[in-house]
């Protein structure tokens, strides 16, 4: 249920506390047990309860990664891998203690291999840090989240996509082959650096997406991508967020070069407006990006701009300099920050739903109209080119109806989600939040992964207490 976020405590167990002596003789300055600590590394971004581990690692290389999992693999004691903590679902809470892993120091890039379009990095590194060095290759790492910090590793393991997945794809599409810690301390590579292999079960997809629970990834081979000729950004005031919704698939259907197209409706655009000093329209916009040459660009938002008019756009606004796209862009990547400092001392919840692009609008549209009758602030934003949408209901933890309220819309919008064969979640994973939506969604098959976790973690150590 939702509720105020606070600090859950815990006695120590003997096991933990072995462990803690054990690892301290391996990582002596870069392990503390110091609560502050500890607590900056358990959930800090959404309304679940933060629940610290018991100590903190930080790991320089996948060696000692192995050596940290032997240890509490010994005592039977949890292991948390943690990134750089921008997950919203409570994934590096230790709900039973345990170990946090922080892989921050483990940040080298490997290998550039420029001719292959390919690049090998180590888990914490962060997709800012990536393209900053592919600055001069003209190369860029696609996926894009919005968290700029967001490490690989962390993205891997929870099949982050974003902004550009439309055009780029997701995670799940941008690894090439993994390098992870298993349960048991061992160390597997799931792949190489070919274009594509035949070879046995895909290792690589298993482990992206499984957030944690199946092992731990320390380093991983990304696709890299030619940087576009040009890059327009525009952007699109509607009527409706139904004729929002209409443009984008329309534009998708025509073929046009999009690679990002982004829905805010009118409240996430007043937040987003006191937040970064823009002047939008309060109404249904779209964000939406070409990449394409520059002739070819010119002509196709001509033709963007037509189908927006078409479906009520009430202005049509673009822009090619690399500052103002900047600009427009940071704004958007902002919007969860814009809307706690606009609803400053109220609770924010962010989720998440995917349904196929022809059930966008009625979903998209059914939602905002459920949030009105339920009494709720639940700005609507998303990458609504692959049908991804979010909703970020306000709400006051201590009033128990509009918490009431609040937990019926989140079990209608799964519901509503499923019904139209979509996803309970299209980025954002199940961690702690989804658990039971998950169940929901696939039924028996949640069963196999059950199995699965019981084959690769018997003692369940591994990131407990996320997913099932």
């Amino acid at each position: 249920m939702p509720e105020a976020r606070t600090f859950v405590e815990r006695p120590v167990s003997d096991a933990i506390n072995a462990a803690i002596v054990e690892l301290d003789l391996v990582f002596r300055s870069r392990l503390t047990v110091g609560a502050a600590i500890c607590q900056q590394h358990s959930n800090t971004l959404t309304w679940l309860a933060s629940e610290p581990p018991d100590a903190v690692v930080w790991p320089a290389t996948t060696a000692e990664v192995s050596a940290a999992v032997q240890i509490a693999a010994r005592h039977g004691v949890p292991v948390i891998p943690f990134g750089a903590g921008t997950s919203l679902e409570g994934h590096v809470n230790a709900p039973f203690g345990g170990i946090s892993l922080d892989m921050s120091r483990m940040d080298a890039i490997v290998s550039l291999n420029a001719r292959d379009f390919d690049c090998t990095v180590e888990a914490g590194v962060s997709r800012k840090r990536l393209n900053a060095y592919l600055r001069d290759t003209g190369l860029f790492f696609s996926v894009d989240p919005g968290a700029e910090d967001a490490s690989l590793g962390g993205m891997a393991a929870t099949r982050a996509s974003g902004t550009n997945a439309m055009r780029y794809g997701t995670m799940r599409d941008n690894v090439k082959s993994l390098t992870a810690v298993l349960a048991d301390g061992r160390v597997i590579r799931t792949g190489g650096r070919a274009p594509k292999s035949a070879a046995g079960y895909d290792l690589t997809r298993l482990l992206i997406g499984s957030e944690g629970t199946l092992g731990i990834i320390t380093e991983l081979t990304v696709k890299l991508h030619p940087k576009p000729e040009a890059q327009i950004t525009a952007v699109a005031p509607f009527a409706t967020i139904e004729g929002a919704c209409e443009t984008a698939i329309e534009a998708i259907q025509s073929g046009l070069a999009l690679a990002r197209v982004e829905l805010l409706d009118e409240v996430q655009i007043r937040a987003v407006n006191a937040h970064s000093g823009l002047k939008l329209a309060e109404a249904p916009t779209l964000f939406i990006e070409l990449h394409t040459s520059r002739q070819a660009g010119r002509e196709q938002i001509a033709d963007v701009e037509a189908l927006a008019r078409a479906h009520g756009a009430k202005g049509f606004d673009w822009a090619d300099s690399e500052d103002d796209r900047r600009r427009l862009w940071q704004a958007r990547h902002n919007a969860y920050w814009a809307i706690k400092t606009l609803y400053a001392g109220q609770s924010i919840l962010a989720t998440d739903v995917c349904v196929p692009i022809s059930k966008l609008a009625a979903c998209v549209s059914e939602t905002a109209a459920d949030a009105r009758r339920s009494g709720l602030i639940a700005p609507i934003l998303g990458h609504v080119g692959d049908g991804n949408f979010h909703a970020t209901p306000v709400f006051d933890a201590s009033d128990a109806t509009q918490v009431a309220a609040l937990e019926g819309f989140l079990e209608r919008l799964v519901a509503r989600a499923l019904s139209m064969d979509g996803t309970c979640t299209g980025e954002h994973g199940i961690g702690q939040g989804k658990i039971a939506a998950l169940a929901a969604e696939l039924g028996p098959a949640v069963d196999v992964m059950r199995a699965i976790k019981r084959a690769l973690d018997p003692e369940g150590i591994l990131n407990p207490g996320k997913i099932f």
